[in-house]
């Protein structure tokens, strides 16, 4: 059946479907980080558990995550206007590192509080058995919520949601800590109760960095890998009319990947085969690399990286014709002229009709009058028979 829905259309119902997936899990993550932060931090304080207090200092900075996930996410799955004509996914990027920072923050703080209470031995109480079990609870409930955000992240391939994802199994791994250093204090050793709570900040201060830097390396345009780009140029390479690839240059927005790139083909080919050219190139890079949102390919007559580029002070077509009629009198009827701008030089060539009458001027002729200029570079007649 005919699909009349436009390209544009599809791409904004398909953002709004999106935004309300990523909406919904992030809101059940919400109020499950609310409730499980309730509990940590209560049966921490009445049972004398201060990685239990930590970790669930932790499950409300995933509160205040959640926030923020959810105004980016509605801001950035915006479809394109024209002050954003790539779209808006950049500030999902910026989301991202502000969650980043929140959780390095957060760790830091944490860790130093629970470092000097190691130092000065404050730890003396041995915590109750139901911080086993709100440990147990939180382990369970936010593996749950980890495996569900990941699942809707990859499945509208965003960032942000992915990352809020693993800032979830964070505090899975960190309520395991807390089941294994409360296990222990019951043991006898009293202290590793603290030792958990330092070891929790650092596990967050070291997932706040790992998004962090990798949303600063996309806010700087970091390209592709070289692994990734030189496959995406043997491609083009490889292409039927494609002479060689002089420049593949990538920067990401988002989950989505930006392409610029250089097709060297024969000069003498029309320009609508090149631009035939380039689309088949397009097709096989989307094809390589799903997640490839744009392509620009730029059709080269010549490789600019080998020699310098063709100046832009070489006459135009309307300066080249006035000359040959005011020194040749005025082209045959019909005639069109074919112009090739190669290494700094201007080759002609002339069509002629054979049906119109015979020109007296011939090749050598045109020759000799062009010879004199610099920019001149060759010249040819042809003659289109019946």
């Amino acid at each position: 059946m005919y699909d009349s829905t436009s390209p544009a259309q599809r791409h904004r119902e398909n953002l709004t479907v999106e935004m309300r997936a990523a909406s919904r899990v992030t809101l059940i993550g919400m109020v499950l980080d609310a409730v499980l932060g309730i509990i940590k931090v209560i049966t921490g304080t009445l049972f004398h558990s201060q990685a239990l207090i930590v970790d669930g200092i932790h499950s409300f900075s995933d509160v205040a995550s959640d926030l923020v996930v959810l105004g980016v996410m509605r801001v950035s799955r915006r479809a394109p206007d024209d002050n954003h004509p790539y779209g808006h996914q950049r500030i999902e990027t910026l989301g991202t590192l502000v969650l980043g920072s929140i959780l390095i923050a957060v760790g830091a703080a944490l860790a130093w509080e629970n470092t000097l209470r190691l130092i000065e031995g404050e730890a003396s109480l041995v915590p109750g058995w139901p911080v086993l079990l709100a440990a147990t609870a939180s382990v369970v409930g936010k593996e749950w919520i980890y495996r569900y955000t990941l699942r809707v992240g990859q499945a509208i391939r965003s960032d942000l949601i992915i990352a809020n994802a693993w800032h979830s199994r964070t505090d899975a791994f960190s309520s395991v800590v807390v089941l294994l250093s409360t296990v222990g204090a019951m043991a006898g050793v009293i202290w590793l109760d603290v030792l958990a709570a330092v070891i929790i900040a650092g596990i967050i201060i070291h997932i706040g960095w790992k998004f962090t830097w990798s949303s600063v390396q996309e806010l700087v345009d970091t390209g592709l890998s070289p692994e990734d780009t030189e496959m995406l140029m043997s491609i083009a390479r490889s292409t039927d009319g494609v002479r060689n690839v002089h420049e593949l240059r990538s920067r990401r927005m988002g989950h989505d990947i930006l392409l610029d790139v250089h097709l060297v083909v024969r000069p003498e080919i029309s320009v609508s085969e090149g631009h035939q050219i380039g689309m088949q190139v397009v097709s096989r890079l989307r094809d390589a690399l799903e997640n490839i949102h744009d392509i620009n390919f730029h059709i080269d007559a010549e490789n600019d990286a080998d020699q310098p580029l063709t100046s832009e002070a070489l006459p135009s077509r309307e300066d080249i014709r006035a000359l040959l009629v005011s020194q040749l009198g005025a082209l045959p009827p019909s005639s069109r002229l074919r112009l090739h701008y190669l290494r700094n030089k201007v080759h002609l060539e002339l069509l002629l009709d054979a049906h119109a009458p015979e020109w007296p001027i011939d090749t050598e002729t045109l020759h000799e009058t062009l010879a004199p200029y610099p920019w001149f570079g060759s010249v040819r007649v042809w003659v289109a028979g019946p």
